[in-house]
């Protein structure tokens, strides 16, 4: 999946201008319960104003709170300015800059401001990768890295007329074994199953029902 299909759109977007002030920036956070929000000059991006930083740059100056609030523009106290997506990255490769901040914004050739990826986003799409949010029987098993195992598996899977709920693999670098974590829906058939996939090479670590 890629960056542009899970970005909220700019008419969906809580924004402010670069000229607004501290005071006015904390009452839209506030307002809309977020903990950051990207900064515009027009509709140009400039950077993304954080709670964090908000109060990271008080404690910096030499200024009452009312003081800093009421006259410090938002645009003084931005980060990421450099830092954007253009809609084109695969969402996962996101989830390390989004592990530690709320969002990102998504701008196009120009810097103009399209929309945001934010957090949320980017772990809601890992849960339902995973079929987190989907009762059934998770099974964990490896197999040896050998060309057609995957097809092999979608066989037997086809075979026993399973509905699969997610399949993710691991240990792509690995060229011997590759872990495999697939969830199924619940049958009755679950024993014979993981019989017949024992009985073709795929050695099974755990079977869970969630």
């Amino acid at each position: 999946m890629f960056v542009k299909n899970m970005m909220i759109p700019k008419h969906e977007c809580i924004t402010v201008q670069a000229d607004a002030t501290v005071k006015e920036t904390l009452e839209k956070l506030e307002e809309h319960k977020i903990d950051g929000v990207p900064v515009l000059k027009g509709n140009q991006y400039v950077g993304v104003a954080t709670r964090y930083n908000i109060y990271k740059k008080f404690f910096q100056l030499n200024k009452s709170r009312e003081e800093y609030v009421n006259t410090t523009l938002v645009e003084e106290v931005i980060s990421h300015a450099d830092k954007f997506l253009q809609g084109a990255e695969l969402f996962e490769k996101t989830l390390l800059d989004l592990k530690d901040f709320p969002l990102l914004a998504v701008v196009d050739d120009n810097r103009s401001f399209m929309g945001v990826v934010t957090r949320s986003d980017v772990l809601g799409a890992f849960e339902s990768a995973f079929g987190v949010n989907r009762p059934g029987i998770r099974i964990a098993f490896t197999s040896v890295e050998t060309e057609g195992r995957i097809a092999r598996l979608s066989e037997i899977a086809h075979q026993f007329h399973e509905h699969i709920i997610s399949f993710v693999t691991f240990d792509e670098t690995d060229k011997l074994v590759r872990r495999i974590v697939m969830k199924i829906e619940k049958k009755n058939n679950i024993d014979k199953f993981v019989k017949k996939l024992e009985e073709h090479g795929f050695r099974i670590l755990s079977i869970q029902e969630i």
